[in-house]
């Protein structure tokens, strides 16, 4: 079962209109990893808060 968090990245994405590929490209890695983490197939360490900065990143850099 997936963590809450990322339950929280999802909803951002969907609001900001962030796909899989352009997280996948901030983090560095491949869009199928990205989704396996997302569902909760893999749990990296310390992937919440990668994952929330990448985010939140793509987000700043949509509104300049």
């Amino acid at each position: 079962m997936p963590a809450q968090w990322t339950g929280d990245v999802v909803g951002q994405m969907h609001l900001y209109h962030i796909t899989k590929r352009e997280l996948a490209d901030g983090l560095g890695v491949t869009p199928e990893y990205v989704s396996m983490v997302l569902n909760g197939h893999r749990e990296p360490p310390g992937a919440e808060e990668r994952f929330n900065k990448a985010v939140q990143e793509i987000i700043e850099s949509q509104s300049v």
